[in-house]
């Protein structure tokens, strides 16, 4: 009886935990969304980021084509051929919701800025490949730029999100020497 007892109360922490968790994450989701929807947010840091990304991927395809250049959001090639970075496609969302999971589960906040800056930097990472792909594709086949910017791609920010997320949560567990027993998980 006395074990039942135990179950019951661990079942009712997850419980607390799993509730606590997805407020935080809905809440951060929330402020941080909002919050880049203002001006001095996009104006301050949505534009020039978007604009690093820009210059960046035109540096990474100037290794290889030194004619493609980047003004503003814009990376284009002398040629005429060129893409935008418009609000969706710079990462920053995907930062956002990497930021709101980081910061809902419960670990020591050291752990959590060093995986809200890794994980800008992998997301990032993924987003500058995605950039360029893009910038490609929209030369050499218009009916596949279409396909990999609105569903391809999108997965796959969102599958890069969900693994840094999952790796992070590992590094939490060995940091911190907890361990997940899924015995106990199925008991419960």
């Amino acid at each position: 009886m006395r074990q039942s007892h135990v179950l019951k109360l661990i079942k009712g922490e997850r419980e607390e935990v799993m509730v606590r968790f997805v407020g935080v994450f809905l809440t951060v989701l929330l402020v941080l969304f909002t919050l880049e929807l203002t001006r001095p947010v996009q104006i301050g840091i949505v534009l020039p980021w978007t604009s690093m990304l820009a210059s960046v991927s035109a540096w990474m395809i100037g290794l290889f084509d030194p004619a493609v250049i980047s003004y503003g959001k814009v990376l284009q090639h002398p040629e005429g051929v060129g893409v935008s970075i418009e609000a969706g496609c710079n990462g920053v969302e995907a930062c956002i919701i990497l930021i709101a999971g980081i910061t809902a589960y419960p670990a020591p906040w050291r752990l959590k800025l060093i995986g809200i800056l890794i994980g800008i930097v992998a997301i990032q990472g993924v987003n500058v490949l995605r950039v360029i792909t893009l910038f490609y594709l929209v030369a050499g086949n218009p009916h596949w730029f279409e396909f990999a910017h609105l569903y391809l791609w999108q997965a796959l920010i969102m599958i890069d999100v969900l693994v840094v997320w999952l790796f992070w949560i590992r590094h939490v567990a060995i940091s911190t020497g907890e361990t997940v027993r899924f015995d106990d998980a199925r008991r419960a």
